[in-house]
């Protein structure tokens, strides 16, 4: 069998050919969003110099895996281009890899060591190496012992961390014993997720009983999971975030002892409001779902962190007290020039 080669996706020859052969079977969606998050791409190529299989990684998540089996022995393409793939990453000291894709493919991934994480008729997420699942369970931090605590759970980007998010923890803390914050991790935002945790910690240090936890790999947000075959951003945004719910409904909230889901009310984004349609379908019985309305300034303004991200590229920082906690704005002040060069270099500052 003939060597697994890099493909440069910006030949233009080369991309259109690997283009064509994932179309010829069923990827259809090449948006930029989606193509440009590519790490790495690998082709196998056979004796007639066709491309036989392919597979592409974006962080430790594989994506665009296509493969020919014709004139091959059954599963020996797949094996190679993935093998080869994941020895590329662990050379790269990248040692844990998810991959989201059809429930037909399944099997094949399992064959070279992935294991289920949460599946849906439409797609199925898998992982593989360390730390898995089990991994990151183990090291979040446990509620003392009492059968008669309530527990609840916020899943949260806070991007930065407003008044609005600490009205959602505190709604949360007045029916509930503890409340864990999951910060969704990923670097995809304005603030990172370092900065994003810590502002958390921060504004709520005075509460008590709120654990603030980083989301992993498991509480992924809507941009970073890979949704490159589903016809459209609504349907990529209900089976991402059905696969996110049953990970949390399944995994997440019995280790935590967790009881409730509390959501912000979303009358602005379409991405979140299908996220909460989707948690509200799927969460319940195992764990409750409360929707608490999103809290508004003395004007009677919706507070979002989008608000915030724009007076920050706007170098408006007069008012931040009326949107963020004096955590948050301290950080935004001592921090505003850095922020601001991020956006001048394309960070978007828009959306979730």
């Amino acid at each position: 069998m003939n060597p697994v080669v890099e493909l440069n996706l910006k030949d233009p020859a080369v991309y259109q050919q690997w283009r064509d052969f994932l179309t010829a079977r069923g990827i259809l969606n090449f948006a930029s969003s989606e193509v440009e998050q590519i790490d790495l791409t690998l082709g196998l190529y056979d004796e007639d110099q066709d491309l036989v299989a392919t597979a592409s990684v974006a962080q430790n998540i594989i994506k665009y895996v296509g493969v020919c089996s014709k004139n091959s022995v059954p599963g020996a393409r797949f094996n190679k281009i993935i093998s080869s793939l994941t020895s590329h990453l662990f050379q790269n000291n990248i040692f844990h890899l998810l991959v989201f894709t059809k429930p037909k493919y399944v099997v094949s991934f399992e064959h070279v060591g992935f294991k289920v994480l949460a599946r849906t008729e439409e797609a199925v997420l898998l992982e593989t190496g360390t730390p898995d699942i089990q991994d990151y369970l183990a090291q979040l931090p446990q509620v003392p012992v009492n059968p008669a605590s309530k527990v609840a759970g916020i899943v949260m980007n806070a991007n930065p961390f407003t008044w609005g998010h600490r009205y959602l923890i505190e709604q949360a803390l007045k029916t509930h014993d503890y409340v864990y914050v999951f910060v969704v991790n990923t670097d995809a935002s304005l603030f990172s997720t370092a900065e994003r945790q810590e502002l958390v910690q921060a504004g709520v240090a005075d509460l008590g009983h709120v654990i603030v936890v980083n989301g992993g790999d498991y509480l992924v947000s809507y941009a970073t999971f890979p949704a490159y075959f589903l016809p459209s951003s609504t349907d990529a945004i209900t089976y991402q975030t059905t696969l996110d719910a049953r990970i949390f409904r399944d995994l997440i909230a019995p280790a935590c002892k967790i009881t409730t889901r509390f959501l912000g009310s979303e009358p602005l984004s379409k991405t979140t409001g299908i996220y909460n349609q989707v948690l509200q379908k799927e969460l319940p019985p195992q764990v409750a779902v409360e929707i608490i309305p999103r809290k508004l300034t003395a004007q009677e303004q919706y507070i979002t962190a989008t608000q915030v991200r724009q007076k920050i590229a706007a170098d408006d920082l007069n008012d931040l007290a009326t949107l963020v906690p004096e955590t948050t704005a301290t950080f935004i002040k001592q921090h505003c020039t850095q922020l601001q060069a991020r956006i001048q270099k394309g960070m978007r500052i828009n959306g979730n």
